[in-house]
């Protein structure tokens, strides 16, 4: 776990390991890379993982962990995406993402940061103080 650091911009080729990462999931499988590098250019903070290697040159620095938020610096924030390539999984990565975001400076004065997750993930989420006890609200949507 110690070989990976944290990026706020993504290279061409980590798109590329984005778009790898998503293949491996239901919810965002079908994603288009013109697509998401329109949606990377319109989100607010950007937290990625690059894979640093053994070291040794030439090093390409694999994209193994993602997630971003879109912001208006004051009353909300949302996460969205919170990924971790399936080889790096179980190596508390995906706390690393979440560390990151509730601890980045840029989002310390937000009043409310929200997600959307599956209900197994929900203990998984609480560590950071998250709660699906948000009284009579109800998440809505219009799908298109």
């Amino acid at each position: 776990m110690d070989n990976y650091r944290i990026v706020e911009t993504l290279t061409e080729s980590q798109v590329s390991d984005l778009m790898d990462l998503y293949k491996n999931e239901f919810w965002c499988d079908k994603r288009r890379r013109e697509d998401v590098v329109k949606m990377l250019a319109s989100t607010d903070v950007i937290i990625g993982l690059v894979d640093e290697g053994d070291g040794v040159p030439p090093r390409k620095l694999r994209l193994i962990g993602f997630t971003r938020v879109i912001t208006d610096f004051v009353y909300r924030a949302m996460i969205f995406d919170v990924i971790v390539h399936p080889t790096h999984r179980k190596a508390g990565l995906g706390a690393v993402l979440m560390d990151a975001v509730v601890n980045h400076p840029k989002l310390q004065s937000v009043e409310n940061i929200s997600l959307s997750c599956l209900p197994k993930m929900i203990p998984f989420y609480q560590r950071w103080g998250f709660t699906n006890d948000v009284g009579e609200m109800k998440y809505m949507r219009l799908k298109r």
